[in-house]
């Protein structure tokens, strides 16, 4: 299988299924000396995860990550204080499957001689044949975005040793729009709302705060440790605080499901969203990405513009547009309102607008970089859906009885934010390599 890879300097390659052992990334091109833990990688990879709440499919999966190799096991030389640093060499993060229970593999069994409408069962069955990986739609599941969060959680810490800010957040679910509002306040709410749903997640708290999983641990004892939660998922679920809407408004200033600055907006996008599933259908949705403090300059001409870069976004599954600033809407402006004026203000370039979302041929213009993915409705549904038998070509029909999402937007916004974080990261390496080799050559 190809296309499993991607990056240039920053390279990213993923492995895994649905229903196989689990999933892995390997990262290369990670700056040695950065302190790194499976705690941290895990306060993104729980954004994800299904299960949190009521816009997530059932499926319990704890998304436990165990990174494998890239670090300094110990310190180097005694008391070198370097235990755990990156060491330079590929960073191996695996992410086993632990909520994988035969009555669900059955459930797929008995549905997929039927391709689900709306999903790659047809397409992947005529590439890859009978042996082709249909158990939970295999590595054409969504569970495969888990490793872009994990890789992309490396990516935003080493973003931010130079400044640089990387979120997200849901402009729109179910038909409902969040209204235009101050980057400043959207990052503050998206902070705010990751740390509440790491003080609200059991498995955060249970085996990280309280230490029963840690860095000081060889990989046996992790898996030692994966063996135990794999019986333990529903008990260490149980002990999760109730996410009551109004208590976490009060304490955290967000919403308790959705990751949307505005608490009214967010509260509209989830009744809509919960008026769709009821019907047994589904609902998709707009997550916009925003990276603030990105140098002038990142980018490269024609082909490797980190526009079209962002655009590689459509390869997450359940994407199915990609737009960076004004987007489409440009088709309706005219040039003087498309156009992004530029005055000076005490020795600094400032802008009128941001149409461009801070990208202008195909290199950062100093401004917030905005990009937004459109999200389809989850394909799975509890509706009748005409299709056929894949190996008799007999028409028939299907209802879900698969495990599903109402919609996927609230678990693709991390996905999203963590994609961004590799591009820009993949990129600013490149921008800060000729910029070392363009003041060497202005010194010669």
């Amino acid at each position: 299988m190809l296309g499993c890879h991607v990056g240039k300097l920053f390279q990213v390659t993923v492995a895994g299924g649905s229903y196989q052992e689990g999933l892995t990334v390997v990262a290369q091109g990670v700056p040695p000396g950065i302190l790194l833990s499976e705690q941290e990688i895990y306060g993104d990879l729980l954004l994800r995860k299904p299960g949190a709440d009521e816009l997530s499919s059932p499926r319990k999966e704890p998304d436990l990550p165990v990174i494998y190799t890239g670090l300094n096991a110990a310190d180097t030389v005694e008391n070198a204080g370097n235990k755990n640093h990156t060491n330079g060499t590929p960073l191996t993060i695996l992410i086993p499957n632990l909520d994988r229970h035969f009555i669900h593999i059955k459930q797929y069994q008995d549905t997929n001689r039927t391709p689900r409408p709306g999903h790659a069962s047809y397409a992947s069955f005529v590439k890859y044949g009978p042996d082709d990986d249909a158990i939970g739609a295999g590595f054409f599941s969504g569970r495969y975005t888990s490793t872009i969060v994990a890789a992309g959680y490396v990516a935003k810490k080493v973003l931010k040793l130079f400044g640089i800010e990387v979120f997200s957040f849901i402009r729109e679910l179910a038909g409902v729009r969040c209204p235009e509002l101050p980057c400043e306040k959207a990052l503050s709410a998206a902070e705010a709302y990751k740390r509440m749903r790491r003080d609200y997640d059991p498995f955060y708290q249970e085996l990280y705060v309280k230490g029963r999983l840690n860095m000081d641990m060889r990989f046996m004892e992790k898996t030692a440790v994966l063996a135990q939660v794999e019986n333990e998922i529903d008990a260490i679920r149980a002990k999760g605080r109730e996410m009551n809407i109004e208590r976490i408004c009060n304490e955290y200033g967000v919403h308790a499901v959705v990751n949307c600055p505005d608490f009214k907006v967010a509260q509209d996008m989830l009744a809509a969203a919960n008026r769709i599933t009821a019907t047994g259908d589904s609902s998709g949705g707009v997550v916009e990405v925003v990276a603030l403090n990105v140098p002038v300059g990142v980018g490269e001409p024609v082909f490797n513009k980190l526009d079209a870069e962002l655009g590689r976004m459509l390869g997450i599954g359940a994407v199915k547009g990609v737009e960076v600033g004004s987007g489409f809407a440009v088709k309706n402006m005219t040039g003087i309102q498309s156009n992004d004026q530029m005055r000076s203000e005490n020795g600094k370039v400032v802008f009128l607008s941001n149409n461009a979302g801070g990208i202008t041929g195909g290199l950062t213009t100093g401004q917030p970089v905005v990009v937004r993915v459109a999200v389809k409705p989850t394909p799975t549904i509890d509706k009748p859906q005409k299709t056929i038998d894949k190996y008799t070509l007999q028409n028939t029909n299907l209802a879900a009885i698969t495990r599903r999402d109402p919609t996927i937007v609230g678990r693709i916004w991390p996905v999203a934010e963590n994609y961004v974080a590799m591009a820009l990261l993949d990129y600013l390496i490149m921008h800060l390599g000729y910029q070392t080799m363009k003041e060497k050559v202005a010194q010669a």
